[in-house]
């Protein structure tokens, strides 16, 4: 019988089961347990049930605790800010999210491995942590703590203060005596008459500041938006887009589209589109600069600009020059969910080759968009309004878009970059020139 082992060697036969069942564990050190002759059966993991002694038993109970690192988080990210969204002592199931780690590009959720209870946070919330550096402590099993948070206990009302005198005990006020005749003043002496009071003038509104921290990823947006302002000789060139042609076959087809396709055709895809065939033609917009060096690439790795809760986010298309219409809507169709999930990943983010920027979904008429770095331009469109516009002479009511490019001037000329943008805007006004390949 265990219970008949000396506490030596249950000591030695405990490091054997801890480092064959239990492994990453957070232990206590067996030397504050004192032996007790009389002894409990525990289950270990896995392990048949034991009757071991009360104080192998409490010491391998603290051995089961289980210490959770911060996991790797992708290329390049190397630590991130926690944010609890399960406090100490409360029950978790498998896969419950424990916490969730901002990065720099995503925000990864933390879930435990087992059900059990959180029984520390070993750093902060809202504190920075590293990869591979312990997180939590989990303790397995069902647990004795409760995830409903302990109820605050209310004070009792206080009792109520003794009325004032002039309330509680009326009886006892005594009433006002009779005027003494006044005097009557002079005639000749005016009665002072006293300045009237000047009113405070009325509060505007809320006046209270908060300062809050800056989310990692806000703080890596500013520094990247500033890097690229440093860095590229930026210059921003316009032009208009007869939006009416394009409109006219996407309500004659979107129906038949989203049927064989499932999923529904918008306006992106003709851009992201029209924008390969220009960069096919005029490979220098593609290209970026590295040192001493241009690196021309013959491939098209499109990154779209999205919203997410916490920033603005740009998921790469990759290989566009070989995609139908149908792949582009249906991959910015998933990177636009997983971007207001959160669940983007750092590998659909890194890369890309030139970015398309809409800000038309927010109504804008005009802007220029700042290069996505390390490309050498960035593509904004814009919302589209009902506009005079000359066709064949005659001023007619048409859909118009105004759309910009901003490039680096270091490597790419005024020419080649007015001329990309006239290209789209002939792809778009002539959309079977896509179909054509022309």
């Amino acid at each position: 019988m265990l219970s008949q082992v000396p506490q030596a060697v249950s000591r030695a036969v405990l490091g054997s089961i801890r480092a064959s069942a239990v492994p990453a564990l957070r232990v206590a050190s067996p030397a504050n347990y004192s032996p007790s002759p009389s002894a409990q059966r525990v289950q270990l993991n896995n392990v048949t049930s034991l009757a071991l002694p009360t104080h192998f038993a409490r010491y391998y109970a603290d051995a089961a605790d289980l210490t959770v690192n911060v996991p790797d988080m992708g290329d390049s990210i190397s630590e991130g800010t926690v944010q609890w969204q399960v406090a100490e002592g409360d029950e978790v199931a498998m896969d419950d999210v424990i916490a969730i780690i901002e990065t720099e590009k995503v925000e990864v959720d933390i879930r435990a491995p087992e059900n059990g209870v959180l029984k520390t946070q070993l750093s902060p919330d809202d504190s920075d942590v590293r990869v591979g550096e312990p997180l939590y402590v989990l303790t397995p099993g069902e647990g004795s703590g409760s995830s409903a948070p302990a109820a605050k206990s209310t004070p009792a009302p206080a009792k109520e203060e003794s009325a004032p005198a002039s309330t509680s005990a009326p009886a006892s006020t005594p009433a006002p005596a009779k005027e003494a005749p006044k005097e009557t003043p002079a005639a000749s002496a005016p009665k002072s008459t006293p300045a009237p009071e000047i009113a405070a003038a009325p509060a505007r509104g809320n006046r209270t500041e908060e300062v809050t921290k800056m989310s990692r990823m806000r703080s890596r947006i500013s520094e990247r938006l500033k890097d690229s302002q440093n860095t590229a000789a930026m210059l921003t060139t316009f032009n208009e887009i007869d939006m009416t042609n394009l409109i006219a076959l996407r309500n004659k087809h979107k129906d038949a589209f989203q049927k064989k396709h499932g999923i529904k055709l918008g306006f992106m895809s003709p851009f992201v589109k029209a924008a390969s065939s220009a960069l096919a033609e005029y490979p220098i917009i593609n290209s970026v600069i590295d040192g001493n060096q241009v690196v021309h690439r013959n491939y098209h790795d499109i990154s779209v600009a999205v919203a997410a809760p916490k920033g603005l986010v740009v998921p790469v298309i990759r290989n566009v020059e070989d995609m139908s219409f149908a792949d582009v809507e249906k991959a910015i169709a998933s990177y636009g969910q997983k971007a207001k999930d959160g669940s983007l990943a750092i590998e659909e983010m890194t890369g890309g080759t030139f970015t398309i920027s809409n800000g038309g979904t927010y109504g804008s008429m005009m802007g220029t968009p700042i290069i996505n770095l390390p490309q050498s331009a960035i593509l904004g469109m814009h919302a589209t309004k009902d506009r005079p516009y000359v066709v064949d002479g005659e001023i007619k009511v048409r859909a118009v878009m105004y759309i910009a490019l901003t490039y680096d001037h270091r490597l790419i000329d005024g020419r080649e970059a007015v001329l990309f943008l006239r290209k789209i805007k002939e792809v778009i006004e002539e959309p079977e020139k896509i179909l054509f390949d022309l």
